[in-house]
Formats: C-alpha cells, structure tokens, sequence
C-alpha cells in the first residue's frame, strides 16, 4: 500500500525452486513466490519499482493495462535489462488512473511466453472502484482471484516447446483448489484476473451469477450480470458475488475451445457459504460516469488484419512479423482513431494494446453498445472487431499485440508511436 503518494518496491527476477500443488518445482519467479507481492496504489500515486535481474537471460516489466507513459524508466517493453543489472522504474500515475485490477509481467519479446509461463507475472490493485458503490457496500470483503496454470517437465516448468494445449494445472493465487469463504447472502468483490501465457479461462460459480463492476480496470456505467466470463489471457473483471444458501460450490473454468486449443472443465476453487445468512443487499444498477466515443469525430481509419502460418509457427500483422526498429502505425496526440480489426486465422486471439484503452463498436458487422472501454478483446475466427481510441495524455512508442504469449513472441505484435 502507498504512503503518501509513494510506494517502493522491489522485485528480483531468479531461478527458484517453489512448491506448487504439493511438489517442488523449478520456476521462474519474483522474490522466490510463484505468486509475488500484488502491488496495491492508488490514483495519483508514483511507483519507484527496483527490479533486480538475477535471471541467466534479459528481461523486462510491464505494467498491464495501466495508462502510464511508455517512455524513459516508465513502461517501456523495449528495455533489455540483462543478467546481472538493476534497473529503477518509476511510474507516474495520473490523477484520473481507472480504479480496478492490473497485472504486471515480463514483456521482452522472444521471452515473454516461456518468463511468463514459468510464473513472471503478478496483480496490481488500484484503489478507489467502492467510491461508485452504494454506502453500505463500500467496505466488503473482496478477493483476489489470479489466475495462473502450470505444466512440469522433468521437475522443472518448461521454458521451451511450451504445448498449450497440452495438460496444464490451474491455481488460483498460486494455489490449487484454495477454500473461498462468503457467508449466506453476502455480498463481496471478486477481482478475476488471468496472468497467465496462453490459456483461456470461462469461470462460473454455478448458481450465482457475476455482477460486473469493471472490465479491464474500466469502471462500467451500467452494471451488468453473467453467469460466465470469459477470460483470455490478460483480460480482468471486477465483480460482486452474492453467498448462496449453506453448502460448498465449485468456482470452475469450462470446457472451452478456442479454435486452435481445446480446454478441459476444471474446478479452480471451492466456495464454502457457512456462518449465519444475511439479507442480499440491494445491487447497483448504474455505476460510474460513462465514456463514450460514438459520437467522436473521427480523425483516422485503419484495418489491422492478424493472420498466421500454423505449420512453421509465425504469426503476423498486416502481413509483417514484429520488428523492434519499424513503427507501424502513427497517430496523434488526442486524435480519434476507428480501427477495424480482423481476424484471418481460425483461432481466437485476445487483441490487446498498452498505455490507451478503446470502445468496442462491433463484433462481427454486430453493433456493441459498450459500458465501459477495456485493453483486451477476443477477435472471432474469421471474424472482426471494430473499435475506437482516443490516444490521451502521453507520446511515445508502445505495441499492441495478441496476448497468446506465444504469438506474439513468434511475431503478432506492431509498434505505434503518438506524436504531438
């Protein structure tokens, strides 16, 4: 937690041998946890964060989601830190920073899947969503919910021909099978987050459905409700949960099929309702001031085509594998940008973009009416996405990319800069 505006943190990359459901397992990890510290601030703050590379490879942080400079000692994914070096980020968050749940993790490029899925990734928690809730909801229990798989081979999480598809353990905080508490008619916040490489999760919690508060650390303006969610990796919701009457339910992920992985059903958690019940609060219905580019002017018009060659494993966009020295695409300082975002390929890909969030417009020719913006959204086989970005506060170079780590570490990731 900050004081004073400031928090300092320290977090050193390195080879440790962890337990993970019950046996030791080689990983790679922050300060010797598979689940590292969950770096809570709120809006305003200023992070200085010293990571300490004791890893035998590069590396580097981002900070996933968060509206944040991509230049200088902030989130820059072009940094190479190498073996052996200390490296000071300093993040300055803005005033306004969205409420909600972030994530950090490595992002360097060729190494981002293997660091990640080995277990270089964390939570990030910014304060400030229960300001929007009714008064007597403002101070409930809540949950971190991280999700993050493994597999072992040999003992050790492997770090090369890493098979998605293959079978993979799901923890939840690091752990497997954690007892949730919530008593009968409770109500709480859930903040499920996936942090994991490559895998999708669909999370139910048969019979009580999700209240969603924020996508994406993106406060709604109209509370909405499902019974699943799905999560690719990367994605976040923040939720309320009501207890359902005495008993143990599972929190489960469902049998999904992405198009090129198939997802079995797994149980993530057990909640457990017990202890005397209460009366189910009242849910809001409406939430925090809305944003909405419907009616922006337009500035520029882009198509962004994702495609791949499957039989050699390259990955592309607009036809080009990523290239750290090309930029992409180039936009303006508080210009308003429509991209229309296809999907050539017949697998899901969770398209994502650092520093500015965007509005979804349509899915499939199907117009969305969004109640919030978010950082990622799963473009359909053969299909598309069109959404809208203002690019606000900050120049510089960052990427957007698929969040399958292993795609984007093969090519499909693009570098924009904004200019003034």
């Amino acid at each position: 937690m900050s004081r004073n505006g400031l928090l300092q943190v320290r977090l050193v990359a390195e080879v440790r041998q962890v337990e993970l459901a019950g046996q030791p397992i080689q990983a790679l990890v922050y300060n010797g946890e598979y689940m590292p510290p969950t770096i809570r601030i709120r809006p305003g703050d200023r992070l200085d964060l010293t990571l300490v590379n004791k890893l035998p490879e590069n590396t580097n942080l981002h900070v996933h989601g968060m509206h944040v400079s991509p230049q200088g000692n902030s989130d820059d994914v072009f940094l190479h830190i190498h073996p052996g070096e200390t490296f000071h980020y300093v993040y300055r968050f803005p005033n306004d920073l969205d409420p909600g749940t972030y994530w950090y993790h490595s992002h360097l490029h060729g190494l981002s899947e293997p660091q990640v899925f080995a277990g270089m990734s964390g939570a990030i928690i910014v304060d400030g969503l229960d300001q929007y809730l009714p008064h007597d909801l403002q101070h409930v229990t809540e949950h971190l919910i991280a999700l993050k798989d493994f597999q072992v081979r040999n003992g050790t999480i492997p770090t090369t021909s890493i098979d998605s598809n293959a079978p993979t353990t799901r923890t939840v905080n690091g752990q497997l099978d954690p007892t949730i508490h919530i008593r009968p008619g409770e109500t709480q916040v859930w903040r499920l987050a996936n942090i994991g490489a490559d895998i999708f999760y669909k999370v139910r919690l048969p019979g009580r459905p999700f209240h969603v508060l924020a996508e994406d650390a993106n406060p709604v303006s109209t509370v909405w409700s499902a019974d699943t969610l799905v999560l690719p990796p990367g994605k976040r919701y923040d939720v309320l949960v009501q207890g359902g009457p005495n008993g143990r339910n599972p929190l489960q992920t469902l049998a999904y099929n992405q198009g090129g992985d198939q997802y079995p059903q797994v149980d993530l958690a057990t909640v457990v309702s017990t202890g005397p019940a209460t009366t189910p609060a009242t849910l809001p219905t409406t939430f925090a001031p809305a944003e909405d580019l419907t009616h922006a002017m337009i500035d520029q018009h882009r198509t962004i085509v994702f495609s791949e060659d499957d039989a050699s494993n390259r990955f592309f966009i607009n036809g080009k594998q990523f290239d750290a020295d090309r930029v992409d695409v180039r936009s303006r300082l508080g210009s308003v940008e429509e991209w229309t975002v296809r999907n050539s390929t017949g697998e899901q890909h969770p398209f994502h973009i650092h520093v500015n969030d965007f509005q979804v417009m349509s899915v499939n020719g199907i117009p969305h009416h969004a109640v919030s913006p978010q950082d990622t959204v799963i473009l359909p086989a053969h299909g598309q996405v069109v959404i809208r970005m203002r690019f606000t506060d900050f120049t510089g170079k960052f990427v957007f990319h698929c969040h399958i780590l292993n795609h984007e570490d093969h090519g499909m990731m693009a570098t924009i800069e904004v200019v003034p």
